[in-house]
């Protein structure tokens, strides 16, 4: 007779993640094809997007030219998780993410429920990147043509439109990519990663030659409630970076590869999101840049007096917007493969093409569910939900660390988080504080979501989990 184990002690060790991943790489065929430069790619490329080409003029309005000082704390909130990703990404190699890590240390209900919601890390950040992709498509038309779309085509109710037909085209491309191969995918996102940073550095080159002192002046004009508030809306920017241990199962020496690739993609973005501030709040003013959605196309119109250096700017973040959906739908279809691995959901998702070494069902599931949002949502509202459901996860795997330390200190790590515990303490504190920022609508949405989490386990992922077997199962560790 099978005994009957509590979720909450339904735990999995690391070694067993990490053999089950490997007998379905065997079983399967997922194929290790991505080095540490593709893996690179593929992170900048998760990052690199709707955050800085039209986000920014929403962080741009409440920070002011300090908008500088909120992307520096951002990339702090973030570093500080990123060494606790870094730390389990080498440890436990495989294609979960935090659901896995969740797994390992919190237990199967926990693990449950942070896979539900990376749905919005992930998959909500699909529609929300979609639907600002719509918008350099419009200002690309316009740029080419002198036409744009209408805006009944091309936004949602929320947005003055009926439904937006590009934000629905952008996925379907990055389905249609995403099941031909992994190699193919990742190639192309590298090419687009390398193209997007080198067109944001051309859009600093120009917008430098029209650097005013004058516009940065005042330098902070909501005071500290304005930077923090700043911080809250440039964190957007940074979600993605956690999509590099999305790929465990199929990079090349995962151990060294991940937390090298999630530390490097960290610190270009910094580098770039800083440059870029800078040179479209001292070409143009924060008032005009806080004002203007497309805000880089417009810059370079002005300063260059021609419309052709806005629609290069418009390409490239098509382009760069394009290989995050790409990116992040890749990050979406492996972690629903490892929870279906484990019986929490249909096991039409963890089927991979013996052809393509994809998961064509899966990723066609997601492209179908995730263009619904993208068709009718305004983007201030898929931002909310993809930044709490992001920061919750991420506190999730702050807390795993600590966890992991305890119950498995001699496991192999090949990064530790530095200054531990302090370090994940505080990523896990700044992950809460940035949860409290999104408001009060966003956290009813939340909690409503997370509610049918738990129906959608109890009813489904408790009674079809195939951890099953009492020897497989661990004790939880004492926090």
């Amino acid at each position: 007779m099978r005994e009957e184990i509590h979720p909450v002690l339904r735990i999995k060790s690391p070694e067993q993640l990490v053999a089950e991943s490997g007998a379905d790489l065997e079983g399967h065929g997922l194929k290790r094809t991505m080095g540490l430069f593709q893996l690179v790619c593929f992170g900048v490329g998760a990052i690199v997007g709707t955050g800085i080409f039209v986000g920014l003029s929403d962080t741009v309005a409440e920070a002011g030219p300090a908008v500088i000082i909120s992307f520096i704390l951002a990339a702090i909130t973030c570093i500080f998780t990123a060494f606790s990703f870094a730390e389990l990404g080498g440890a436990i190699p495989v294609s979960g993410s935090s659901y896995s890590f969740a797994y390992a240390t919190l237990g199967e209900r926990i693990a449950f429920l942070t896979g539900w919601c990376l749905l919005l890390e992930y998959g909500v950040s699909v529609s929300a990147v979609a639907v600002g992709w719509s918008q350099y498509v419009n200002e690309l038309l316009d740029s080419v043509f002198g036409h744009q779309l209408p805006a009944a085509l091309s936004a949602g109710p929320g947005d003055g439109g009926v439904i937006n037909i590009p934000a629905v085209v952008v996925i379907m491309m990055a389905a249609l990519l995403l099941v031909r191969g992994i190699r193919e995918s990742a190639q192309a996102t590298a090419a687009m990663a390398i193209l997007k940073i080198a067109i944001l550095i051309a859009f600093c080159a120009i917008a430098f030659t029209a650097f005013e002192d004058g516009n940065l002046v005042p330098f902070s004009p909501q005071g500290f409630a304005g930077i923090t508030a700043g911080t809250s809306a440039a964190f957007f920017s940074y979600i993605g970076f956690d999509a590099i241990t999305t790929a465990g199962e199929e990079v090349k020496n995962p151990r060294r590869n991940i937390p090298i690739a999630i530390l490097i993609c960290i610190g270009i973005v910094t580098v770039i999101y800083c440059l870029v501030a800078v040179a479209a709040i001292g070409a143009m003013g924060a008032d005009a840049v806080g004002d203007k959605p497309a805000a880089l196309s417009l810059i370079v119109n002005q300063v260059t007096d021609s419309t052709v250096g806005g629609g290069i700017i418009a390409f490239g973040a098509v382009v760069a917007i394009a290989s995050v959906v790409l990116a992040v739908m890749y990050g979406q279809t492996r972690i629903l493969m490892s929870m279906s691995r484990d019986g929490l959901i249909p096991r039409v998702f963890e089927r991979v093409s013996p052809k393509t070494s994809t998961p064509v069902a899966n990723t066609w599931i997601v492209a179908l569910v995730f263009a619904v949002p993208a068709a009718f949502s305004s983007l201030d509202i898929v931002v909310n939900l993809t930044t709490i459901g992001a920061a919750a996860t991420m506190a999730v795997v702050n807390i795993a660390v600590i966890l992991l330390r305890r119950s498995h200190p001699e496991l192999e790590r090949s990064f530790r988080v530095p200054f531990y515990p302090v370090s994940p303490l505080v990523g896990m504190a700044f992950c809460v504080y940035l949860m409290y920022g999104t408001g009060w609508t966003t956290w009813v949405q939340f909690l409503v979501f997370v509610a049918v989490g738990l129906m959608v386990y109890a009813l489904y992922g408790r009674r079809h989990s195939r951890l099953t077997d009492a020897a497989a199962v661990s004790s939880a560790p004492a926090v």
